[in-house]
């Protein structure tokens, strides 16, 4: 065994987690690669090309590498455990009214725990993913930091993680910029993989159409949920929506309805079959309910100023976080922040540190008097 230790490393197949591996394995660490098969795209019922990381392209693409720098390569299947908890909790959330995030839900309870337990199996001390974020230190307790790729930075997607598996986890790209990346595979001779197109869809729709993938899995919805009603904050009906799984919080197009002014969708009312439209100052919330939390730096912080970012692409606002409870969190945002969807991930930042991060319950307007 090297002096490094073994690690195992989630190879998609695409540049980041190959160049990972590669980097690693330069390193003077004994390498074993793992591609896991999480989703037959074709089984959806899709009209587009299986792509990114569950195609046979991508797993041969991985295990070439491994078999080329002279490392063991793994492919597992997980389809059933992904399937059964993943995917049935994104249909279940949009059936609630609420707008999931499956890559956090992914990322908490089945990559990082499947491969632990398979880091056991093959006798590795550590494992390693491509993602652009870091794991630091703060008085004996591991957390997720922003990496050095600000613009491809994916802390936001690792709140979840406990410290059992922060405790394990390497990211070798945390210091490094997508070119950078992108000019090692080349260096190394791996020119098509430095050309690589980078998927930004959820790996079990690649067509990126959810409400396609909602109707082929439920398809009694449309015809249970079409006609329900568009009401404005009054309770004044304003027209007819398609079902409302089919929307989310903050959007304005798409809605099949003209009014004369923009419109957005302001709030889901999934018992009456009601989606409500408001104008954009309508979107406005200054408080905030998370539950579901995990606390990363901070074991349960309390009054502490923060950034808090309520989406993927967010820039986030300042607020006063407040955990109520080891699983609970309030926010008070210093400004209203727009667009407060329901399943979407909290989460906080200190600098660049993740504190924590929690799933939305509801956006709330607080009384400032």
């Amino acid at each position: 065994m090297s002096k490094n230790g073994r690690v195992l490393v989630a190879m998609s197949g695409g540049i980041d987690s190959t160049v990972s591996a590669m980097l690693l394995h330069e390193q003077g660490y004994e390498v074993v690669g793992i591609t896991m098969k999480t989703w037959d795209y074709a089984n959806s019922g899709g009209n587009k090309k299986e792509t990114g990381c569950c195609s046979l392209d991508s797993i041969n693409d991985a295990r070439a590498v491994a078999v080329k720098m002279g490392f063991h390569h793994f492919i597992f299947d997980i389809r059933e455990e992904f399937g059964d908890f993943v995917i049935d909790n994104f249909v279940e959330e949009y059936l609630a009214g609420r707008t999931p995030n499956p890559c956090v839900l992914c990322n908490t309870h089945i990559k990082w725990e499947a491969l632990l337990k398979r880091a056991d199996a093959l006798d590795c001390q550590w494992i390693a993913t491509g993602h652009y974020a870091r794991v630091k230190n703060h008085e004996g307790r591991k957390y997720i930091a922003r990496a050095e790729d600000t613009s491809k930075d994916q802390s936001y997607v690792l709140w979840g993680l406990s410290q059992a598996c922060l405790d394990r986890t390497m990211f070798p790209l945390a210091d490094l910029v997508k070119p950078q990346v992108r000019a090692y595979a080349a260096e190394k001779g791996y020119d098509e993989l430095a050309k690589k197109a980078e998927s930004y869809e959820i790996c079990f729709v690649p067509d990126n159409d959810y409400r396609g993938f909602l109707k082929r899995k439920r398809p009694e919805l449309e015809l249970e949920l079409k006609g329900g009603n568009y009401i404005d904050a009054a309770g004044k009906v304003l027209g007819q929506h398609e079902g409302y799984p089919f929307y989310t919080i903050g959007q304005r197009k798409g809605l099949g309805i003209h009014l004369g002014e923009p419109m957005f969708v302001t709030e889901i009312m999934p018992e009456q079959n009601l989606v409500v439209l408001g104008k954009e100052d309508e979107l406005q919330r200054n408080g905030m309910q998370v539950y579901k939390t995990n606390w990363q730096k901070y074991t349960n912080p309390r009054d502490l100023e923060c950034v808090i970012k309520i989406r993927y692409r967010d820039a986030g606002t300042w607020g006063l976080l407040d955990s109520h409870t080891e699983t609970t969190a309030s926010v008070k945002f210093h400004i209203a922040a727009k667009s407060i969807a329901p399943g979407q991930s909290a989460v906080f930042y200190e600098g660049d540190d993740v504190i924590g991060g929690g799933i939305i319950q509801s956006g709330y307007t607080l009384n400032q008097n």
